[in-house]
C-alpha cells in the first residue's frame, strides 16, 4: 500500500485548518489519558492502522498501560476503566458512528461526569480524531 496523496501538501491551507483544531484540542485542560482513550478508540473503529500505530505509542509513552490498551476495544467488560473514561468511551462511539446518532442515555451520562466546557472539549476532541481517520484511510498512510 502506498499514500494516495499528501493533503498537507496539495492543500495547505485545508491540512492547516485541521492542525488547528488538533492544536486546540491539545491546549485544553482534558487530561491526556482522556484524549489518547479517545484517539484510540475511534481509531479502532475507523480502523485507521496509521493512528491507532501513532496514538498507542503515544499513549504508552505518556505512561498508558498495555493492560489497558489491549482492552480498549472491550472496554464494557474490562474492569480497567474509571466510570468518568466509560462516559467518554461510550461518547466517543456513538460520535464516531454517528449515522446510529447519540443517545440521550449516552449524552446524559457524560453530563453527568463534565460541565459544559469539558464535554464539549470532549465532543470536538472525538471529533477532530474522525477527521483525522477520514484523512488516513482515504489518503493510505501507513505506519512507519
Amino acid at each position: 500500500m502506498q499514500t494516495r496523496i499528501h493533503i498537507d501538501k496539495a492543500e495547505p491551507a485545508g491540512y492547516r485548518a485541521v492542525l488547528g483544531l488538533e492544536k486546540f484540542i491539545e491546549s485544553t485542560p482534558l487530561s491526556r489519558t482522556h484524549k489518547d482513550l479517545i484517539k484510540i478508540r475511534a481509531s479502532q473503529i475507523n480502523g485507521c492502522a496509521f493512528c491507532i500505530d501513532m496514538h498507542t505509542k503515544e499513549a504508552r509513552k505518556a505512561g498508558e498501560t498495555e493492560q489497558r490498551i489491549y482492552a480498549l476495544n472491550a472496554w464494557r467488560d474490562a474492569p480497567f476503566f474509571s466510570e468518568e473514561e466509560r462516559a467518554i468511551l461510550a461518547l466517543t462511539e456513538e460520535v464516531t458512528l454517528i449515522g446510529n446518532h447519540v443517545k440521550d442515555e449516552t449524552y446524559a451520562r457524560a453530563e453527568q461526569f463534565f460541565e459544559p466546557a469539558r464535554l464539549a472539549q470532549i465532543i470536538l476532541a472525538i471529533i477532530t480524531i474522525n477527521v483525522w481517520n477520514r484523512i488516513g484511510i482515504t489518503t493510505q498512510l501507513v505506519p512507519a
